[in-house]
């Protein structure tokens, strides 16, 4: 297909996707970001990397060699950014995830505003919070900062930065997609690469630029091991470097998420995941002593040095797009077939030069993806300090427990009836079937618990060490 005819073909299709995008609010930026991906949709670009093509990344600096103390007075001139557009609907949540009880009374968003208050008090400085929000998430997380309105965290001009949408595309026909049983259906979250186009498109990067904040730490709302850490900061101000990835080792348990790697060509960093790998080169992929590290989602931003990059870029960052093949309805594995464009923040990595990649303790990674995640984070495994952080016991190294539950407790509400275990000392602890922990249970080592029944299994008080009950 020749240069003239793919230009034809997409100005004649992306019109109605623009003109629906101006329809429902959508700025500059998003148009033109979703125009970029959409074209390399047409174009067939696989952003396969191979694994000649790259070399591992190694000999990273580590974040536990650096010193403390530093950075406090740079807390003022920094943006603590969260990801907050997710439901959560994978775990049967209604409302936003970051308002997930993480201990009774307190959710994800309580500690986040606990963390930012401490950072404030501790450096003296206005340390600021931003929350990109989706047109999902807006109303009730807001609804719930009400309470926090005496400490300057409840106005949306103050607090917000809305996430913004695109449209699904009819898998058929390349165009918009339509759906008369549900229009909101019609559109989808553009992933959180879609950080850069709100900044700018909402203004806030202007603003935040003319207020003096020069630097941005981004993370999403539901790893609470993200917080804003004064020697990382004093350190990334120190390289004067434009952006900055944590990472962290991969384990055994995360050979089949993507990796940072070096591309030989240039000597850049960059991110490859498996979508992203040659099937030929999937064993290389998995090595994890090969490809050690693993994007933790938390990234830092010169914020000076990203609006030069955005105009260098004709105001939009070359990221790698992500293909999804999903269903209008994804609840309707029959409805009609759609493609969604997603964009990943992570991989802005390649796009700077300089760019920095910092190896940090598991410590600062504890997501929350699955009702695994939420029992063992609500377990004694982890503790929750009065400044908002929340960090593993030290008596883990640094290691999480790992839970494994069958599909009855998909759900968040399913963990209820079942109770919280002790599991400090816990390696893996697998549920299958309905249980129920009575108070004063306690698991150390590999501990499985079944139960093929209808009724529900009492597991009694006790000490259950490396075994089957």
């Amino acid at each position: 297909m020749t240069g003239r005819v793919i230009k034809n073909r997409v100005m004649s299709a992306f019109d109605a996707f623009e003109i629906k995008m101006r329809a429902a609010g959508m700025g500059d930026a998003p148009v033109a970001v979703f125009r970029r991906n959409y074209e390399a949709l047409l174009r067939d670009e696989t952003g396969m990397i191979g694994e000649e093509t790259i070399e591992a990344a190694a000999d990273l600096p580590d974040s536990e060699n650096l010193e403390a103390g530093d950075g406090a007075d740079l807390m003022g001139r920094t943006v603590v950014i969260k990801l907050n557009g997710g439901l959560g609907t994978g775990m049967g949540l209604q409302g936003p995830k970051s308002l997930l009880a993480v201990r009774e009374g307190v959710n994800f968003l309580d500690l986040m505003v606990r963390q930012i208050v401490s950072l404030r008090e501790s450096s003296g400085e206005p340390v600021r919070l931003l929350l990109m929000n989706s047109f999902n998430t807006s109303a009730d997380t807001l609804a719930h900062l009400q309470r926090y309105e005496s400490k300057g965290l409840a106005a949306a001009g103050e607090v917000e930065m809305m996430q913004n949408m695109i449209p699904k595309i009819d898998a058929e026909s390349m165009g918009p997609v339509e759906w008369a049983q549900d229009a909101e259906q019609e559109w989808c979250p553009p992933g959180h690469g879609d950080v850069y186009p709100a900044l700018v498109g909402s203004g806030w990067l202007d603003r935040l630029l003319d207020e003096g904040v020069r630097y941005a730490f981004v993370s999403n709302s539901d790893n609470l091991g993200a917080i804003l850490d004064p020697a990382l900061l004093a350190y990334f101000a120190k390289a004067d470097a434009p952006f900055m990835m944590e990472v962290t080792r991969r384990t055994a348990a995360d050979k089949k998420g993507g990796h940072l790697a070096k591309r030989k060509s240039d000597g850049r960093l960059l991110l490859r995941e498996v979508a992203q790998c040659p099937e030929a080169d999937l064993d290389d992929f998995q090595d994890i002593a090969k490809h050690r590290y693993f994007n933790t989602n938390s990234l830092w931003l010169n914020l000076e040095k990203l609006k030069l990059q955005l105009k260098a870029d004709a105001g939009v960052l070359p990221l790698p797009m992500i293909k999804n093949r999903k269903t209008v309805d994804p609840r309707d594995p029959k409805s009609k077939p759609v493609i969604q464009l997603e964009i990943a923040m992570g991989s802005a990595i390649e796009c700077f030069e300089g760019a920095l990649a910092i190896e940090v303790p598991r410590s600062r990674f504890a997501p929350v993806k699955t009702t695994g995640d939420l029992l063992a984070l609500r377990s004694d495994a982890y503790e929750v300090l009065e400044d908002g952080q929340v960090r593993l016991r030290a008596e883990r190294n640094g290691v999480p427990p790992d839970v494994i539950l069958s599909g009855e407790y998909k759900l968040v509400d399913a963990l209820e009836p079942l109770g919280v275990p002790s599991l400090i000392r816990c390696d893996v602890l697998k549920i299958s079937g309905l249980v129920e922990f009575e108070a004063g249970v306690v698991i150390e080592g590999e501990v499985a618990f079944s139960n093929h029944q209808a009724e529900r299994k009492t597991v009694p008080a006790g000490v259950y060490i490396n075994g089957e009950f």
